[in-house]
């Protein structure tokens, strides 16, 4: 709707948007940790764990109807704004309607059950609410179900390809005496199944191979064949596939693109049109311009960061015919693109030679070269006393280190102190070098003040281990902080700032696709908890009959379902695909072997899909320069089949003729 009352509408709610609903979004999703079983302890070692503290029955829920609140007012306004026709018509807002009314009856019933319920559907449903709420993740979403179709069919071929190998699997393993590559690895077919799926992603690799590779040489081309076309042909198959068909970021751009141009070119045509009507211009005018004081009189009301507001305002002073053509207000909006230049304050005038001197020699650039050198030599100190004493005990360690680090810190607060007076301190603070620099030396200094003034040991419980914790471990973390700081060195290197800054940008690009793993990542983490909570006990540690490379053996009791930071945690370990059998063997064992179903499910997730989606989208961000404005026909095409724009080109065109 564009009448007044639902502009004004629209401009207080995206004012408060980004402020409520993303902050009603975070809340609600990190309800998870809290939540029974929470997470809220400090090892998740199932020999070590205690009792965890759980909220009382009322207080997530409390948090959780606030936030469901806050949904249901967003919705409200939005199937408000765009009308009961077009809420109709929208697949995410009738969802988005759905999910708060499930969401309500089943926190309702968790009320009537006083919170005592095993599983509670709400929480697998919270993830849609940072979906609907982010166009970008939206178009990503379309782009990987436009995706799937090919990659379905690839993995139709690894089934066919790992059924294929398992019937030849067990023919040649049959059942012999002494036998230890059927009784490992060949027993049945889930077994074998699992194997070879094992196999495929090079976990087991050689030790599947190993019993029946040293028995005959002859049964190692088996596995080299299973591995040399399923790893190395069918998998980067796949991942070619997916580049080839996923064009998500690349696409979203270009619409943004061209929304954009839609946009600049529609609030001309308004303006156009309504200077016309105000200004009488002369017959001579055969330029289409507007006058520079309209232009400015609506900037002042548009909501937008002030640095873009004034580079825009600024821009606009610079017409000297006080009027604005078409294309020069298209150029206009260049500025958005533009990375936005600092300004520092002046700096301070001293009287004295003295202070005069400081600021000019500790403004210069060599000042930070030396610093930089300084702390270069530091962490080389740090690195030769660690390696000279990396045989001794905390307690048989000499001070040498701290020595050490006591100089080189007295040095980096001068450093800071003579840098204050030479730039002043809102100059000095209106760099982030400055600020990183300083933050990390007053840590510093505080650290090893500390140290040098108590020398006793300090002591809290370790629910692990227990007993005192020396001052060590004060040492420990100012060298860290030092080492941290060693990283100042980036940004005055300029190879190493372009790949820093590169990095930043890839990440900010990257923003969608890091959204939707976060919510793969939530609903697998759910239902995993869901499923396996409690699966393995501590008491299973007691067994004596360990295999070598099991869960027990190789102590990954820290690994489990039991909470939902836990399975986050065992879900990225899956992720990383070392020793992933081992779970997958683990879970089989203490619970059903359908359980391997939920781990094959992740491993399709996160490895297969979702790296290579990782893979597609670095190489579609470096694309995106090479994308080419729109025409000015496409824009105007699109803008006059837009059904709000019909009649300012009709009104347009009357003031024309």
């Amino acid at each position: 709707k564009i009448n007044q009352a639902s502009l004004v509408l629209y401009i207080c709610y995206t004012y408060a948007e980004c402020r409520g609903l993303n902050a009603g979004i975070f809340v609600i999703l990190a309800l998870a940790f809290i939540e029974k079983p929470s997470s809220l302890s400090v090892t998740s070692d199932l020999r070590f764990k205690h009792t965890l503290w759980n909220p009382p029955c009322g207080l997530t829920e409390v948090i959780e109807i606030i936030c469901l609140l806050v949904f249901t007012l967003d919705l409200v306004v939005k199937s408000y704004l765009i009308g009961r026709e077009e809420f109709l018509k929208c697949k995410w807002l009738v969802g988005y309607m759905v999910v708060i009314m499930v969401s309500v009856i089943d926190w309702t019933m968790s009320l009537s059950m006083t919170c005592d319920e095993t599983v509670r559907i709400r929480k697998l449903l919270r993830p849609f609410y940072l979906l609907q709420n982010s166009s970008l993740m939206k178009k990503s979403l379309k782009c990987i179900k436009r995706t799937l179709p090919g990659i379905t069919s690839v993995i139709l071929l690894v089934i066919l390809h790992l059924c294929l190998f398992t019937i030849f699997g067990m023919l040649l393993f049959a059942k012999r005496e002494e036998d230890m590559e059927r009784e490992l690895y060949f027993k049945n077919l889930s077994q074998s199944l699992t194997s070879l799926l094992v196999l495929l992603t090079t976990a087991n690799n050689p030790d599947v191979m190993t019993p029946a590779y040293t028995l005959h040489r002859g049964f190692s081309i088996f596995f080299i064949l299973f591995s040399g076309f399923g790893t190395y042909f069918l998998m980067n198959l796949l991942t070619a596939i997916i580049y080839n068909q996923f064009r998500g970021y690349l696409m979203s751009v270009q619409t943004s693109i061209l929304r954009r141009c839609m946009g600049i070119r529609a609030a001309f045509d308004l303006l156009h049109c309504q200077s016309h009507r105000d200004i009488t211009f002369s017959e001579d005018d055969t330029i289409e311009c507007i006058p520079v004081q309209t232009v400015q009189m609506v900037m002042k009301r548009v909501q937008m960061k002030d640095y873009y507001r004034e580079a825009i305002m600024k821009v606009t002073c610079q017409s000297y015919s006080g009027r604005i053509p078409r294309e020069a207000f298209q150029r206009l909006f260049d500025e958005l693109d533009k990375d936005r230049i600092k300004k520092h304050h002046p700096l301070p005038e001293y009287s004295s030679k003295f202070l005069q001197m400081v600021q000019y020699i500790f403004t210069k650039h060599s000042v930070t070269v030396v610093g930089n050198v300084v702390a270069l030599a530091n962490v080389v100190c740090i690195c030769i006393i660690l390696v000279i004493e990396c045989e001794k005990t905390v307690s048989e360690r000499e001070d040498y280190l701290e020595t050490v680090n006591c100089f080189f810190i007295l040095y980096y607060l001068l450093e800071m102190l003579l840098k204050m007076t030479a730039f002043g301190w809102k100059t000095y603070v209106s760099y982030g070098s400055n600020i990183f620099d300083g933050s990390l030396t007053v840590l510093l200094l505080v650290g090893i003040s500390i140290f040098s003034t108590y020398r006793l040991p300090f002591s809290y419980w370790n629910p692990v281990h227990g007993g005192p914790i020396a001052l060590w471990e004060l040492v420990r973390l100012v060298n860290m902080l030092i080492v941290f700081r060693f990283l100042r060195i980036i940004p005055n290197i300029k190879l190493m700032a372009l790949v820093a800054s590169t990095l930043v940008d890839l990440v900010k690009n990257l923003r969608a696709f890091a959204g939707i793993l976060v919510v793969v990542y939530y609903v697998f983490a759910i239902l995993g908890v869901w499923l396996f909570k409690g699966a393995i006990t501590a008491h299973s540690a007691v067994n004596k009959s360990l295999q070598c490379g099991s869960y027990e053996q190789l102590g990954y009791w820290s690994n489990n379902f039991d909470d939902f930071a836990s399975a986050l945690v065992l879900l990225y370990n899956i992720m990383m695909m070392n020793n992933w059998n081992v779970f997958l063997d683990a879970y089989s064992r203490y619970t059903t072997e359908w359980s391997k179903i939920y781990f094959i499910a992740w491993w399709l997730t996160s490895s297969v899909m979702w790296v290579n989606l990782f893979v597609a989208l670095i190489l579609e961000v470096k694309k995106v320069r090479q994308i080419e404005e729109p025409t000015e026909e496409e824009v105007v095409t699109k803008l006059h089949a837009h059904h709000h724009l019909q009649h300012l080109t009709m009104s347009v065109s009357v003031d024309q003729t």
